[in-house]
């Protein structure tokens, strides 16, 4: 008979191996006492890279941020109690935005649960529907029969988080003291012959060849249709879904999550400022459309989702390889559970000609031209506002490097002044949930897999993710972290909400008053204050070369901000209006 100690070494360790083999290659954990017997056996697998991070909330951002990047699942592992509690808002991240992450909780065993025993909460199904698969697990033993159960679980649960549609999955572990296990060289002698090593697999989507050629049949009389790509993990698409819109003849309106405004893919299809122009009503009413094939999730633009809801009565095709249900408008006619590359390239083949010289994408082309001119135009001001610091340093991003942008106005200041770049700059963010919190845990997580990263923040959400400065302490990672500080919630100020002036700014302004500098000093961090273009190329200069953390302070004002962006949009409405004046543009 196995010995207690024997029965949890051999139980956790098939467990982790299972993991490596499913091919797991990192693992976040905040420590704890009841998760001691998985703490250490992690820590001794040679083939799992192990980051520590003591708050658990900002942890689960940690693995999410880690997941994101590498495109494999995390392993994510806390002791019992509210910890476990902690990772629901990244687990709900994770959900809706399709990152695979592997979250072990651990448990006290049955006999210590609704008995009063402390830090014990109902951990089962604690997630509820924002995990794909739960499983309460059984407590340690060696025997052969449930060696083979706990490696067959640590396949599945891999095999679950990444199945298109990708997502957590949830594993509960209770163990019974003692909760040391004999870990020391215990994978050089782990005996797994004879126990199960899965080969997990998935294959490509496709719809059958007769409904693509239905699909080419009914978009070969329809010159006035447009692309719209929000972001997506589909290998290929760039090049595949230009060689569609080119042979279609329709312009391609690009997030910038969706991979297509940087990098290899280079294509006057591309349209970038589409956020800008589209909030002309009457260009909105010109440029009608007869169809729309959209990829990918929901992009960023409120304009853009106006616009396509505006004209409800079009051929609306969503092509999505999760099989999800991505129309919070409410207008699609065609759901399509395809490969958003395979697809493209099957639709291509059934095309005839290009119709690349289309007036009706020429049209596109020129507006967008014009608009871009005009919100570059943000270069002429003098004074160093949000949208120009954002502008500026976006410019200076090396080649190769990686951006992660928090929500609220950092993401939309991305779309309005991220324009096709030849530079390979690769674009992150947490825009499953759209939420604030653990951003800069979120983009230390990524920053361990693609560096050199830089987050672009402001100054509630990076306080809302104070704690997550400590990861890069403990795990020794570099990030450059630029902080646009408005003192408070910027993006209210665009709201129906300003116009309540009695109490906005107790309820949404929220002005904080920090100064982030004692940040800095607490976490260890470098530390630089930008006013000018001189201060931002220094500080910029800085970070190619900082060690660690290096805190880039922006002071910015919310009013002003306002007052630029909509200047801007009016210089582009005009523009676009003088353009596109007379019935012959559109057609």
């Amino acid at each position: 008979m196995s010995s207690n100690r024997e029965n949890l070494t051999l139980y956790n360790a098939h467990f982790i191996d299972g993991l490596v083999r499913a091919g797991v290659e990192s693992a976040v954990i905040s420590p704890g006492s009841r998760s001691t017997p998985m703490a250490l056996l992690l820590a001794e697998h040679p083939e799992i890279k192990v980051y520590i991070q003591v708050d658990e909330r900002s942890a689960a951002f940690f693995a999410l941020g880690l997941a994101k990047a590498s495109g494999k699942p995390a392993a994510l592992l806390c002791t019992s109690g509210t910890a476990a509690a902690n990772y629901l808002p990244a687990v709900t991240e994770a959900k809706n935005a399709r990152i695979p992450l592997i979250v072990m909780t651990s448990d006290r065993p049955h006999e210590l649960r609704d008995a009063g025993a402390p830090q014990t909460i109902d951990q089962n199904r604690l997630y509820g529907t924002h995990v794909k698969w739960f499983a309460e697990m059984a407590l340690p033993d060696a025997e052969e029969s449930m060696l083979r159960y706990v490696r067959i679980a640590a396949a599945k649960a891999v095999h679950a988080a990444q199945q298109s549609p990708a997502g957590p999955v949830h594993l509960n572990f209770p163990f019974r003291e003692p909760l040391l296990p004999d870990y020391d060289g215990v994978f050089d002698r782990l005996e797994t012959e004879g126990l199960p090593s899965v080969h997990l697999g998935e294959g490509v989507k496709v719809l059958p060849p007769q409904e693509i050629q239905t699909m080419a049949d009914s978009l070969k009389g329809k010159s006035r249709g447009i692309i719209v790509c929000g972001e997506q993990q589909s290998k290929g698409f760039e090049k595949a879904v230009v060689e569609l819109a080119e042979k279609l003849g329709y312009p391609i309106l690009a997030d910038p999550l969706s991979g297509l405004r940087s990098g290899g893919v280079h294509s006057p299809v591309i349209i970038d400022s589409y956020d800008a122009f589209l909030r002309n009503e009457p260009l909105k009413q010109q440029a009608s459309f007869e169809v729309v094939l959209r990829f990918g999730a929901m992009p960023v633009s409120k304009a853009l989702t106006q616009f396509i809801s505006k004209h409800a009565a079009a051929i609306h095709c969503v092509i999505d390889s999760g099989g999800g249900w991505r129309d919070p408008i409410g207008v699609a006619t065609h759901m399509l559970a395809a490969d958003e590359s395979s697809f493209c390239r099957a639709l291509s083949s059934c095309l005839d000609q290009s119709r690349e010289e289309s007036s009706w994408l020429k049209s596109w082309i020129q507006v967008n031209q014009t608009a871009r001119a005009a919100m570059k135009s943000i270069e002429e001001h003098e004074e160093l506002d949000e949208g120009k610091l954002f502008y500026e340093v976006l410019k200076r991003l090396p080649d190769g490097s990686a951006l992660f942008v928090g929500n609220s106005m950092p993401i939309r200041d991305l779309d309005s002044f991220f324009f096709e770049d030849e530079r390979s700059i690769r674009l992150l963010a947490n825009r499953g949930a759209n939420g604030i919190d653990g951003l800069v845990s979120s983009a230390l997580g990524a920053a361990a897999i693609v560096p050199p990263l830089y987050l672009i923040i402001g100054d509630l959400s990076f306080f809302h993710d104070l704690n997550g400065l400590l990861a890069a302490k403990l795990n020794d990672l570099n990030i450059t972290i630029i902080v646009m500080n408005n003192n408070g919630g910027g993006i209210f100020s665009y709201l129906p909400q300003a116009s309540e002036e009695k109490h906005f700014e107790q309820l949404f302004g929220t002005p904080a008053d920090l100064d982030f500098a004692h940040a800095a000093k607490l976490y260890g961090a470098a530390y630089e204050k930008v006013a000018d273009l001189d201060s931002l190329d220094k500080s910029m200069a800085k970070a190619e070369t900082a060690k660690g953390p290096l805190i880039i302070e922006a002071i910015t004002d919310r009013a002003e901000n306002v007052i630029v962006h909509r200047r801007l949009w009016e210089k582009v409405s005009r523009e676009v209006s003088q353009l596109t004046a007379g019935d012959q543009f559109w057609t």
